[in-house]
């Protein structure tokens, strides 16, 4: 896994937007797509208690607007930050609309077992990591340098870091 310095303040910008979410009631998730030049072409946060719409993940919502905004190539090489691994519905429709490479800082595993210690529900569909539902995507994570924040955002401010 290689994560250069300009993955780490996009990702930043990610983990940033996750704490947005968690501070408006939302889950705390955050992501970002960024084109070849590194450039933010969009972001979105969690929006699903907000809305009361359980598809409301900002990587679904990056995917909409990619398919809207940039070429089937300007996707290919896109790359998507976000503050957790995508769940199965977020990573079939990355790979739907061929956007390019993931980096995520905490895993899909890591949240479940931390998920699992705080006696949280079990969620409606599997946890997967990307590559088991999209098997041609570049995927690079987790990033340790932001794992126990991600998982302090996640616990909320009752919970136990």
């Amino acid at each position: 896994m290689t994560v250069s310095e300009q993955d780490l303040r996009h990702l930043r910008r990610a983990v940033d937007l996750a704490a947005e979410a968690a501070a408006a009631g939302d889950g705390a998730f955050g992501s970002v797509l960024v084109d070849a030049d590194g450039v933010e072409r969009f972001a979105d946060r969690n929006r699903e208690q907000s809305t009361g719409d359980p598809t409301r993940h900002p990587e679904f919502e990056i995917a909409r607007w990619a398919a809207v905004h940039l070429t089937p190539a300007e996707r290919a090489i896109a790359t998507v930050y976000t503050s957790g691994e995508h769940c199965p519905m977020c990573a079939a429709a990355h790979a739907w609309v061929g956007l390019g490479r993931i980096v995520f800082a905490a895993s899909s595993a890591q949240i479940s077992d931390w998920r699992a210690e705080w006696g949280a529900p079990v969620p409606p569909v599997a946890v997967l990591p990307i590559t088991a539902v999209a098997p041609g995507i570049t995927v690079d994570g987790p990033v340790d340098a932001f794992g126990a924040e991600v998982r302090g955002l996640l616990a909320g401010p009752s919970a136990d870091a």
